[in-house]
């Protein structure tokens, strides 16, 4: 049972340091995780977009690209 208690005490007080910083703008996420998850969904919208855009080209009838 004192395995149990001291993993409960750990976990709390981490949690407790983790809530008392929360001024200071400290995060659990590092800030690099956040930007590669913006450039990875700005990534997938941008070839969505793209390739919306080719397929309505493309739909026209008589379409050529300009030289």
């Amino acid at each position: 049972m004192s395995i149990l208690t001291y993993l409960h005490v750990v976990v709390t007080t981490r949690f407790a340091e983790l809530r008392r910083d929360a001024e200071r703008g400290d995060s659990p996420v590092p800030t690099a995780v956040i930007i590669f998850g913006l450039v990875f969904v700005a990534t997938i919208v941008t070839g969505l977009a793209l390739t919306k855009a080719r397929d309505w080209m493309n739909a026209i009838p008589g379409h050529a690209n300009p030289k």
